[in-house]
């Protein structure tokens, strides 16, 4: 007997690839700011101490793949953390 195959459960999460990596921590750095409000609380909260702990790990990660990016992941990587930054900076003043 042949067995039926079924179809593949559809999922609503994105890929799992770079460029949804980089802003998803980019997303948990904008919670930290308190520019976001927290999925869970729905609240606006601000850890900065976690936010520029996430912005070395997007650098860190910046580093690590420099040579291994595509000319999109590259220019993305760049462009969220000037941003991130840019905010960082913004309100530590």
């Amino acid at each position: 007997a042949v067995s039926a195959q079924k179809a593949p459960a559809v999922s609503s999460m994105p890929p799992v690839d770079f460029s949804n990596l980089i802003l998803s921590l980019s997303t948990s750095v904008l919670i930290n700011l308190g520019e976001v409000p927290d999925p869970v609380t729905n609240k606006k909260d601000k850890n900065l101490e976690m936010a520029r702990q996430t912005i070395d790990i997007i650098e860190l990660l910046k580093d690590k793949t420099k040579g291994n990016l595509t000319e999109g992941e590259g220019k993305l990587i760049d462009a969220v953390l000037y941003d991130l930054r840019m905010r960082y900076v913004n309100l530590t003043r």
